[in-house]
């Protein structure tokens, strides 16, 4: 397969589990961006810590 079929499937399989199971799709979307926000608030705590 190439990577068009490859994405095709990938959103094909996303718009069936949203569908299939609405809050496991939610509580996957919410822990994605709540790891999102982790990394960058210690980003962030990284960058200050560094001396200029």
């Amino acid at each position: 397969m190439n990577k068009k079929h490859m994405k095709i499937a990938g959103i094909a399989f996303a718009v069936w589990y949203v569908i299939s199971r609405p809050e496991g799709a939610a509580r996957l979307v919410n822990n994605a961006l709540g790891g999102l926000g982790t990394a960058a608030e210690s980003l962030s705590q990284f960058m200050s810590a560094i001396p200029s």
